[in-house]
């Protein structure tokens, strides 16, 4: 198993925990329904550079109690070093989520994006999923602290409203950090980052077509229709490719080791 944090001394490892959607909906409906909360973090290599740039982030990461693997990089290395897991993308979780939401009387919260999208967002997944209730939608402002006072002002508005699963579109790191920081504060509560999520359901932001996420393609299309925005961000990861595939040839080496 790869430890996604660099090995750094003294810190705890990073490692997907999750082998496949369908585990994980289990575990999370079983949680719901126990009124327990829980915290959802979807690992790509974006998150893996930034981990080892900021430790803040690395510790908000390794107090989330499942981590997937959002990103064919992260599937496919895992995979080479013997550890088997599925591809389960964030914004992908949201429909699935919403319809054992709505069948466990679970009422749901947004918080991220702006207000009209998280309006639309609601709109049609109640109208996607009778029975589904949306008890708030929190459009932060620009400068969110995820650890401040802004922070405690959602906690206390999330506390308020009765949600049961809270998805955060806060973007890294600051959806992983609140949930870090929140989860604690609220146990009955759980809470998923999902990035753009709401955005693609609003129809504000326009995902890959299907095909090319089946080709593991998604990265170049995001590149291509806003290479101000993601040629940075690739390049630092396609920088950290060969540390990687060195990790995961040394966790193969190591499982067969003490396979024999």
């Amino acid at each position: 198993m790869i430890d996604w944090s660099g090995h750094r001394q003294s810190t705890p490892s990073i490692a997907v925990n999750v082998a496949s959607a369908a585990v994980l909906l289990t575990e999370l409906e079983d949680r719901v329904a126990a009124g327990q909360g829980f915290s959802v973090a979807t690992l790509n290599l974006d998150h893996v550079v930034k981990m080892r740039a900021l430790p803040d982030f690395h510790e908000a990461y390794a107090n989330h109690s499942h981590i997937t693997a959002d990103g064919n990089p992260i599937v496919w290395l895992s995979r080479l070093s013997g550890h088997q897991i599925d591809l389960v993308p964030g914004s992908e979780l949201i429909d699935p989520i919403c319809d054992m939401a709505a069948s466990l009387d679970a009422p749901v919260a947004f918080l991220g994006s702006t207000e009209a999208s998280l309006a639309e967002a609601a709109r049609v997944l109640k109208g996607r999923y009778p029975g589904l209730t949306v008890a708030t939608c929190i459009s932060p402002p620009m400068g969110f602290d995820a650890t401040g006072p802004m922070a405690d002002a959602c906690i206390e508005q999330l506390a308020a409203s009765g949600a049961r699963i809270c998805f955060l579109a806060l973007g890294a790191p600051k959806q992983e950090l609140f949930a870090s920081y929140a989860a604690p504060k609220l146990p009955q509560i759980g809470f998923l980052s999902i990035g753009a999520g709401p955005d693609f359901v609003s129809g504000v932001q326009t995902r890959a077509p299907k095909i090319v996420r089946k080709l593991a393609a998604e990265w170049l299309w995001r590149l291509a229709t806003n290479p101000a925005r993601f040629a940075g961000r690739y390049g630092k990861c396609i920088a950290l490719l060969p540390g990687l595939l060195r990790d995961a040839l040394r966790a193969r080496a190591v499982g067969n080791k003490r396979g024999q």
